[in-house]
């Protein structure tokens, strides 16, 4: 079992950046793919970003590409999100995501744990 907390979310203005940080616990967390995805009101929950088990290969949604930026350190079994240029559209609650499996995925049916989530507001 695996718990994965999440924090670092808060109310930021346009043009803003948050840093989100997700702390896991329980089985080995160095061997395990993280991702982060988002849900807005309303809205599916969405991939935003994934990396795997070395940190050396991240994926991102196009909509975050270039201003968000997923690292990890597995001495720390913390997952970060960096969020630079913040958008409105950026408004989301946010969830870590740990998967079992070797191979980075946008899927979130592929993932075995969840964090509760993180409200991220972007005012315009």
């Amino acid at each position: 079992q695996v718990e994965l907390v999440e924090s670092g979310g808060g109310l930021v203005q346009a043009g803003g950046s948050l840093r989100l940080s997700c702390a896991a616990s329980g089985r080995t967390f160095s061997n395990a793919v993280m991702g982060w995805f988002r849900q807005a009101p309303g809205k599916e929950r969405e991939f935003v970003a994934a990396v795997n088990w070395s940190g050396r290969i991240p994926y991102y949604a196009d909509s975050v590409k270039g201003r968000f930026t997923i690292s990890r350190d597995n001495a720390k079994n913390t997952v970060y999100l960096q969020m630079n240029s913040l958008k409105p559209e950026d408004t989301a609650v946010y969830y870590c995501a740990a998967r079992n499996g070797y191979g980075v995925t946008v899927v979130a049916g592929s993932y075995d744990y969840w964090g509760q989530g993180a409200q991220v507001t972007v005012s315009s």
